[in-house]
């Protein structure tokens, strides 16, 4: 039998190699019998919640089929289950699962990877990407029990339900709608061939904005490109703004929970800056006095924390500490951050690769509120991206950033971690060392904030290469003295 391992977030495998129909009937099983057990137990919080389950899927080759083979194995032990009728975000499931009150949820999808990858994506009772210790649990579990898909009657345990209306009227509520309504806004949308096709026409039909929606047909392939929110899959986009000037132009990823973007004519915006963008509009424009955000509120909890990834921007960092708050790094994946999201008091939880979450929603990377959270920016200071990106850098200096990723085989990824916690450079280009964090990979920080790191990918046989420094030439050189670190 194969031997399935959960990532970053969730397990992923090639379709038809290791990702088969009789795979994904044996971690539905091993998902069941752990629910299960922490029902008949009594040993955490999903005691007490319905014996439901909502499955949803993207538009993936058979994603269809793997998730109305997951409902069955649910169904067949017992869980009421809600599958939706056609591929949904990823966002819309783990809202319906906190909404429902589900004792969890299941999203087939492979979010970015290349398109003959597919996944299982876990989803707890409070609408958050499972904990590191719930997917050890749910290995634990596996071949206990055989799947159980033939038991009488169990189609009448599935019912299928469109749970994209309730997450759309919550992103209404998450954000000053009325606002955006009347904005007369001119955006973009490239959907990347993903579930995201579509729902910004949704969400703003009948107000004054304008929006369209590029890359929106149903490709299994997705172009030809994997479905990740990164310039190297702008290129048609650009040249369609180019033409066609809007004021911004979102991207989603291919199960729509990151964003990416461009400004108006095309050119690339990074993750970070966006994510620096939607912190420098929570603090001034929704918290009024920078060091007095008690206006933004989580559960009854002063929001005060910022919740980042180790690979975020380091402008993060400036920017808490000018207007005084705490910020908390974690390691790579959002089950990191959604853990402390749900300790409360967090003002905004980010990660590098277009994962935003706001509190009071649900603890899950959501594109479509972060989409939606840029165009109350804009429709809030009436400033086009380019200048209020120019004010963030006038204020907190140039940040440029970079990443490759370069195939390296998995087993030798100790052995690289340990060599370079070993052997540390004396100094980033011309800044000696100050820090080394190596509790996901390993960072280098010098001091004058430029930083280089090296971690292998949860999802991927990939080494992932990071940089971030004050200009892009500098950038470039990291990545190379990364490169070498690598070959040696």
């Amino acid at each position: 039998m194969n031997d399935i391992k959960f990532g970053t977030d969730g397990w992923r495998a090639v379709i038809a190699e290791d990702f088969t129909f009789a795979n994904v009937a044996r971690v539905a099983q091993a998902a069941a019998d752990y629910w299960k057990s922490e029902i008949r137990n009594q040993k955490s919080q999903i005691f007490g919640f319905q014996p439901r389950v909502v499955v949803g899927y993207d538009r993936r080759f058979f994603s269809d089929r793997f998730a109305r083979t997951v409902a069955e194995v649910l169904a067949g032990n017992n869980f009421q289950v809600v599958l939706t009728p056609e591929p949904t975000p990823t966002p819309s499931v783990s809202y319906a699962v906190k909404n429902l009150r589900a004792v969890g949820g299941v999203m087939i999808t492979a979010s970015h990877n290349p398109p003959i990858f597919n996944g299982f994506k876990l989803k707890s009772h409070y609408g958050g990407s499972s904990s590191p210790e719930e997917c050890r649990a749910v290995e634990g579990f596996l071949d206990k029990n055989p799947p159980q898909l033939r038991i009488t009657n169990h189609e009448s345990r599935i019912s299928v339900h469109d749970v994209r209306p309730a997450h759309y009227a919550a992103l209404k509520k998450l954000v000053d709608f009325k606002l955006i309504a009347k904005s007369k806004l001119r955006f973009a949308h490239d959907a990347l061939f993903g579930v995201g096709a579509g729902c910004f026409e949704q969400l703003l039909a009948g107000t004054t904005c304008q929006v369209t929606t590029l890359n929106a047909r149903h490709d299994v392939l997705f172009g030809g490109i994997n479905p990740e929110p990164i310039e190297k899959n702008y290129g048609p986009t650009q040249k369609f703004l180019r033409a066609h000037p809007h004021d911004l132009c979102l991207v989603t990823d291919g199960d729509a929970d990151r964003v990416g973007g461009m400004d108006g004519r095309g050119n690339a915006l990074t993750t970070h800056q966006i994510i620096c963008l939607l912190l420098h509009h929570l603090i001034v424009n929704r918290g009024g006095d920078a060091s007095s955000p008690s206006d933004l509120r989580d559960g009854g909890v002063a929001a005060t924390r910022v919740v980042k990834a180790l690979t975020t921007t380091s402008m993060v960092d400036k920017m808490c500490a000018a207007y005084g708050l705490p910020l908390i790094e974690t390691g790579v994946g959002f089950k990191y951050i959604c853990a402390e999201m749900l300790k409360g008091g967090v003002l905004l939880g980010v990660e590098e690769s277009g994962g935003i979450g706001f509190p009071g929603h649900i603890p899950e990377r959501d594109g479509i509120a972060a989409g939606l959270m840029l165009l109350e920016l804009l429709a809030t200071e009436r400033m086009s991206v380019t200048r209020l990106l120019a004010k963030l850098e006038k204020q907190f200096g140039p940040h440029r950033y970079g990443r490759i990723d370069t195939h390296y085989p998995p087993e030798k990824r100790a052995a690289l971690m340990e060599f370079l916690q070993k052997n540390p450079p004396a100094k980033l280009l011309r800044s000696p060392l100050a820090d080394m964090k190596t509790f996901d990979g390993v960072k280098f920080i010098a001091q004058d904030t430029s930083w280089l790191m090296l971690r292998g990918s949860g999802t991927e046989p990939i080494l992932r290469i990071y940089a971030e420094a004050k200009s892009d030439t500098d950038v470039r050189k990291l990545l190379r003295l990364g490169m070498a670190l690598a070959r040696n």
